[in-house]
């Protein structure tokens, strides 16, 4: 098992130590083309590509084709942190580079070391299950806190409720709160998202970069680099 999550983390820092710190976009697979929020997660991922920005997805249908789709639209680059399952979860066709993992915990290492900021569409347990892992990383200051937007003012309204109910029940402190908060938005509206993300994200794109260091020379997979992708 050790040996399996070296080469997992192996392999996702092969293939993403190029790209720039990326906008992360989580989303129901669920969600196909013909419902409005497949519409939603297109204009999204499009805007976020007008604006520079490049687009990370769990690199499967849904809202994440919707927003790869989007931001290919746009001329922007899409990467994807895939996961293999024991049912298949297929590739969606708008995507520049990927890598896919055994462990979820490795691809979750995976898409919060290479975001600037997070953007959160309708979506089940696995969304929520990777919206509360980056929450919990910025509440217990393991990561800086980044820029999280809510898109569907409606269907998220509810858990930030919830969440806002946990403090009066002094589950989570009011500075605790404050610190996970400090960057989120919930909205319906696209632009006031890329605005929120143009004024909080770029910092942290920064010192990202900054931290991760030179890049490789080389873009041609290695030897060892095939290994582990094997």
């Amino acid at each position: 098992m050790l040996i399996r999550v070296i080469r997992d983390f192996l392999h996702g820092m092969y293939v993403f130590h190029l790209i720039d710190p990326c906008v992360t976009v989580f989303g129901s697979a669920r969600l196909t083309e013909g419902s409005p929020a497949y519409a939603i997660a297109c204009r999204v991922g499009r805007a976020l590509g007008e604006n520079g920005f490049t687009v990370m997805t769990g690199g499967g249908p849904g809202l994440m084709e919707a927003a790869n789709r989007g931001a290919r639209e746009s001329g922007a680059k899409c990467v994807a942190c895939r996961i293999r399952l024991s049912f298949e979860q297929t590739r969606n066709n708008y995507i520049d580079r990927s890598a896919s993992f055994r462990y979820f915990f490795v691809r979750k290492v995976m898409l919060v070391s290479n975001s600037c900021a997070l953007v959160v569409l309708p979506g089940g347990l696995g969304t929520l299950d990777e919206l509360f892992e980056v929450l919990t990383l910025i509440q217990t200051h393991k990561i800086d806190p980044m820029p999280i937007v809510f898109i569907g003012r409606e269907y998220w309204q509810p858990l930030l409720d919830v969440m806002k109910r946990m403090v009066t029940a002094g589950t989570i402190s009011v500075s605790e709160m404050d610190r996970v908060a400090s960057l989120m938005l919930v909205t319906d509206d696209v632009s006031e998202m890329i605005s929120h993300l143009m004024s909080n994200a770029a910092p942290l794109a920064n010192r990202q970069k900054a931290n991760r260091g030179p890049k490789l020379t080389s873009d041609r997979p290695s030897e060892v680099a095939k290994a582990v992708q094997r």
